[in-house]
């Protein structure tokens, strides 16, 4: 298993924590819960009172999640150091000539005149 697929692992539990730990905060503010019948004291999806906890277990996992990206992309480069992209390497795409290829020209016929007649 290589980094990069050890780090896409991670990342993939740390948002699927992030989601959760977020799902069951109570909402602060009015937002869309207030047009969903918010205001009374019973809640959907949420808790009665968000702990310090939950506050704190998001940005953790936020940072959490930016810092394993960020590391990620050190470990994609470190994979590839020794190849370079066949996109980029113009001389293998287009065929290459030491001598110029002579283009024939086509003479014009003369035009007859029809006002000699």
């Amino acid at each position: 298993m290589s980094t990069f697929s050890i780090f896409l692992v991670l990342i993939v539990v740390v948002a699927f924590l992030l989601v959760v730990v977020i799902m069951v905060q109570n909402p602060k503010g009015g937002g869309l819960s207030s047009s969903f019948g918010g205001g009374g004291s019973q809640q959907v999806g949420g808790v009665k009172k968000t702990s310090d906890f939950l506050d704190k277990s998001t940005w953790a996992l936020a940072t959490l999640l930016l810092v394993l990206i960020l590391l990620s992309n050190i470990a994609i480069g470190d994979t590839d150091s020794g190849q370079e992209s066949k996109a980029l390497d113009l001389d293998s795409a287009t065929p290459t000539t030491s001598q110029p290829v002579a283009v024939p020209v086509q003479e014009a016929a003369p035009e007859a005149d029809d006002t000699e007649q």
